[in-house]
């Protein structure tokens, strides 16, 4: 394992001259735990650098090409001779895209300045280039990442890969009756710094209160602002240690920036120092500090009349400077923390995710089905309902998302298909929830560049698909479907066996069975005492539709009516065909309950493993069920437990049998059903699910066999 920090060109990683982001990476990497596997990469010219993992790049001069450039390709040179897992750039979006073409690393993007006023990210395409390019961007300040995502859509506002982590500093013990009368200055001594309204107010402060003194770090050779006074210490740049130590002794410290300050260094180790602290309302600096003075109308006056009060009123001083202390949280530790967990998500390699699974009980799932809420609760004992229930029963967090149902509703005349806004809320969706596992069930509506947005911005997000329908030669369209989105989702589940559809091995697809649910298939017909028929079956032209379509017929209708004239005698059941339409939800239930036997017929020829859910409503509510032995669902269930036909002939017989004789016909229905409930139920169908996406060999599954 290995972590590459990449600072600044001409970046001074040195306490003799060190800037915010030298300070930020040096006090972070102290404390990680990675401490040992990083290794800070810069040009500092200093020989006295910080006692980290340091690894200098020398550069030559060369008057073609310019010094950035030449210093990202020799840090390249160095990860070509050993490979990083993950690189951090600070403040450079330019290195973005030159390192992510050369290497395979994670790459994480720091921002310590205004992303629009930096090379690589001033542009909305160069900022959604980055986004695409990195694995976390972090801003120092709410405020930057708000100028990051100027005139970016709500697509990319949602994205976990931005994350803040303001600059910090360490906490000490401050004995505040030990302050003394000191009012401090720090930063470049110009007017975008305010410098120019400090010095004016702290002359007339000076001059009014004779027992205060004034103490300003810094330097400025490009622009010179002059203000002298015989207690106006003006020491020039110092170390940064020194800088803390005046902060100590410091009672008011001021940072009244003119510019839009992404985060403000000076106001944070003031106010982690006890300093009562002015500053003025610009970019991030109100983020530096939980208590203190803002100044919102910049100004000579506004600052004096500030600095007067604190000096005139020693409760309300010592009031925020109590605070400061008593609030301050952005210590070392607390950003050490956050940097670390996203390189634990990183780093995390298979076995390790394996564990993390496994121990990690409670899932959030986002599944999104067609829940079918717009037909009034005629589709409710669907498919997509009973995985649903079976991610429930296993105790996990389920969010369900009914992309059919939202199409429907959102349809207008600039999304005629209702698919914009349904892409659109299933990011937001993600956005809050942050699921674990993503499953799609016959979601054709969801873009594929939706999901690839999905994996980019949210690596850790497992994708599954579950489709029902069959997909052999006939069936075609389904297959396509189906194939769309498999180069996109981790795992892939089918009803049909997988081996007979000739599907490349690499995407992981699994045969899953139809899910009978213990709320659902809750009848035990075998233990009726009247019957009003012997043999159910049902069928439809489609299950949105619900009624016949005039003109459409099914080859099964020649197939049962052929049944009948070999059956004088059986009485039938039928839905779906001659006229008769389909029957659903509560009037399905009750048909069922009043025939002794059903068929499982599906459409087209038999294939190996495939059934529509009428084989779990069948078989689950006690029905003793006929199935086509060419299913090879004979692999599963015993002769004394499904009754399974070789031909019309030998169907014909055993109905006929069956129907004479109600012991050996309860006998078998009851053992198909328990069987039936106890191996193929909905729990154990999700948690298939679950395993297989996340890789997690646990269990084995009775349809594995």
């Amino acid at each position: 394992m290995k972590i590459s920090i990449l600072l600044p060109y001409k970046e001074n990683f040195s306490p003799t001259y060190a800037g915010a982001v030298s300070i930020f990476v040096k006090d972070t990497t102290i404390k990680s735990k990675y401490k040992k596997n990083i290794t800070i990469y810069g040009n500092t010219s200093l020989k006295n650098i910080y006692k980290l993992n340091y690894k200098n790049i020398d550069l030559k001069k060369n008057l073609v090409q310019s010094g950035s450039k030449i210093y990202v390709n020799e840090f390249l040179k160095h990860e070509e001779q050993n490979k990083s897992d993950i690189i951090e750039i600070h403040n450079r979006p330019a290195y973005v895209n030159p390192i992510f073409n050369s290497r395979n690393s994670k790459i994480v993007l720091y921002f310590h300045n205004d992303p629009l006023s930096m090379l690589g990210s001033k542009s909305s395409t160069e900022r959604v280039s980055i986004l695409n390019k990195t694995f976390k961007i972090i801003f120092n300040s709410e405020w930057s990442k708000k100028r990051f995502l100027t005139k970016l859509g709500e697509f990319y506002h949602k994205s976990n890969k931005l994350e803040v982590i303001h600059q910090s500093t360490n906490k000490v013990n401050i004995n505040l009756s030990k302050k003394k009368k000191i009012i401090t200055f720090v930063g470049k001594l110009n007017s975008a710094k305010g410098y120019d309204l400090f010095g004016s107010a702290i002359i007339k402060i000076l001059n009014n209160f004779t027992d205060w003194k004034a103490i300003v770090v810094g330097d400025e050779p490009r622009e010179k602002l002059i203000f002298k006074h015989k207690r106006l210490n003006i020491l020039g740049f110092q170390h940064h240690d020194k800088v803390l130590k005046i902060f100590k002794d410091t009672s008011i410290a001021v940072a009244c920036s003119r510019w839009e300050e992404p985060f403000g260094r000076t106001s944070l180790e003031a106010a982690s120092r006890g300093c009562a602290v002015i500053i003025s309302n610009r970019g991030g600096l109100p983020e530096t500090i939980t208590n203190g003075i803002i100044i919102r109308n910049l100004n000579v006056t506004n600052i004096y009349s500030a600095i007067k009060k604190l000096i005139s009123n020693s409760k309300y001083r010592v009031k925020f400077q109590k605070l400061s202390l008593k609030n301050f949280y952005l210590t070392n530790e607390y950003a050490k923390k956050k940097i670390d967990t996203y390189r634990d998500k990183i780093l995390i390699t298979p076995n390790f995710k394996l564990n993390f699974f496994k121990e990690k009980n409670k899932l959030k799932i986002l599944h999104v089905t067609n829940f079918n809420e717009r037909h009034n609760g005629r589709l409710f004992y669907n498919t997509g309902r009973r995985i649903n229930n079976g991610f429930i029963r296993l105790n996990h967090s389920v969010l369900e998302f009914s992309d059919r149902d939202i199409v429907s509703y959102y349809r207008s005349i600039n999304d005629l298909r209702g698919s914009k806004k349904l892409n659109q809320k299933l990011i937001d969706v993600i956005a809050n929830y942050v699921p674990d596992i993503l499953v799609l069930g016959h979601a054709d509506l969801i873009k594929n560049n939706t999901l690839a947005y999905i994996k980019k911005s949210y690596p850790s997000i497992k994708i599954a698909q579950w489709f029902l329908d069959r997909m052999d030669s006939d069936w075609s369209i389904n297959k396509k479907r189906f194939l769309d989105k498999i180069n996109l989702v981790d795992c892939s589940f089918c009803t049909t066996s997988p081996d007979v559809l000739d599907f490349s091995k690499k995407n992981r697809i699994y045969y899953i069975p139809n899910p009978a649910d213990e709320s659902f298939e809750s009848l035990e017909v075998y233990n009726n005492k009247n019957y009003n028929n012997d043999v159910f079956f049902a069928m439809s032209h489609g299950v949105h539709r619900g009624i016949l379509k005039k003109g459409k017929f099914d080859k099964r209708e020649l197939f049962i009516n052929n049944l009948i004239k070999r059956t004088p005698n059986i009485k039938f059941d039928l839905y779906g065909m001659d006229g008769t339409q389909p029957v659903w939800a509560d009037n399905y239930i009750r048909a069922i309950s009043q025939s002794k036997m059903g068929i499982n017929l599906s459409q087209g020829m038999p294939i190996k493993y495939y059934s529509s859910d009428r084989l779990t409503q069948l078989i689950g509510n006690g029905l003793l069920t006929f199935v086509d032995i060419k299913t090879s669902l004979n692999n599963f269930f015993a002769k004394d437990e499904v009754i399974f036909y070789k031909s019309i002939s030998d169907l014909s017989e055993k109905i006929i049998k069956y129907s004479n004789d109600d012991k050996e016909r309860i006998k078998i229905a009851r053992k198909g059903r328990k069987k039936y409930l106890k191996y193929f139920n909905s729990k154990n169908v999700a948690d298939y699910i679950i395993k297989k996406t996340l890789d997690i060999k646990k269990r084995s599954f009775y349809w594995e066999k």
